[in-house]
């Protein structure tokens, strides 16, 4: 009985990582064939917010990726290519941080989207953000390709109510003017 209840509990965290594995195949399966879109956190970014002397415009007054955010994006978008998204409509916030990151995804053109710029700190107006980005969502989710958004925890937690770590693919079924948490891919820093 001792041997059988000790390989039970072996076999139980093998299980939970082969349905982690299977649910995360899933919501692969759903990105590539439509109905759903990918929203991803920026890439790692050392530090919180931006510096008092911030202009969209200008990289140097904003908080950047580090090297190792840029090369979490890149691993990122071979995530996508290993699961059968090599081309994605890609959206980005303006902030240069996020901008690089779906650069380094090398899915496709990104289009700069001021709908997923941060409202962080006062930055913006959480409501006309939001508004702006479930627009672009209900107009994008259709079909092939996949689309997929790049922006800032605040904007993620906003439309789908998690808060993502630094890199993650929160993905979410759109049914028209809704939106519904489908699942949550992590990525390494």
């Amino acid at each position: 009985m001792k041997r059988l209840l000790a390989c039970l509990c072996l076999l139980l965290p093998l299980s939970a990582a082969a349905q982690t594995d299977a649910d995360e195949a899933a919501l692969w399966a759903a990105l590539r064939d439509g109905g759903h879109v990918a929203l991803i956190r920026h890439a790692l970014a050392p530090g919180t917010g931006d510096p008092p002397e911030f202009r969209v415009e200008d990289c140097r007054t904003q908080r950047n990726l580090s090297p190792a955010g840029r090369a979490q994006a890149r691993a990122i978008g071979e995530r996508f290519r290993a699961n059968g998204i090599g081309t994605a409509a890609v959206f980005s916030s303006q902030w240069c941080r996020c901008l690089d990151t779906a650069r380094a995804l090398a899915l496709g053109e990104v289009t700069p989207f001021a709908g997923l710029n941060s409202f962080f700190a006062g930055r913006g107006d959480e409501a006309r953000h939001t508004r702006a980005a479930r627009a672009l969502i209900a107009g994008q989710a259709s079909g092939p390709p996949p689309r997929v958004l790049v922006t800032h925890q605040v904007n993620i937690t906003a439309l789908a109510g998690v808060f993502p770590a630094a890199g993650e693919i929160i993905v979410m079924r759109v049914d028209g003017d809704a939106l519904s948490l489908a699942g949550r891919i992590l990525t390494e820093p």
